[in-house]
């Protein structure tokens, strides 16, 4: 099952919206939000729909963006190849952000995202951030 997460810049993009994991894998970390992709459900509206289940965030509040995806061709417990499809956007206006699942804070967009000690993955996140601020919403 694919799954996705969502890189949420402030209206300012100088902070991003990110989750302390609870539960594993990278538990205690921090990590971007987003979950599971259900069967037959579109990419896109698993995002918004994650989304909002994590932080309340609407479609009204923000414009998503597919920015990347990373495919696993090797199999994970089983299963078919795995992808992680990358979504992003910036706030339109302020949101109370809240969500059960697991602590949600604002990190500065100037962190080092690369450090694996405090953030999930492999120098993923890093590279969205990267990627995102220099090509997709670089002011032009």
């Amino acid at each position: 099952m694919d799954s996705n997460v969502i890189l949420v810049f402030d209206r300012e993009k100088k902070n991003i919206l990110m989750c302390r994991r609870r539960k594993p894998p990278y538990q205690g970390l921090l990590n971007l939000v987003g979950g599971k992709v259900e069967p037959g459900e579109a990419s896109e509206h698993a995002a918004y729909r994650e989304l909002w289940e994590e932080t309340a965030i609407t479609r009204e509040d923000i414009t998503l963006t597919n920015l990347v995806n990373f495919i696993y061709p090797h199999k994970f417990d089983g299963a078919q190849p795995y992808m992680l499809e990358c979504y992003a956007g910036i706030l339109k206006r302020d949101v109370d952000i809240h969500g059960d699942e697991n602590e949600l804070l604002w990190i500065s967009a100037a962190e080092d995202f690369s450090d694996t000690s405090r953030f999930a993955g492999v120098g993923n996140i890093a590279h969205m951030v990267k990627y995102a601020l220099g090509e997709i919403f670089a002011e032009k």
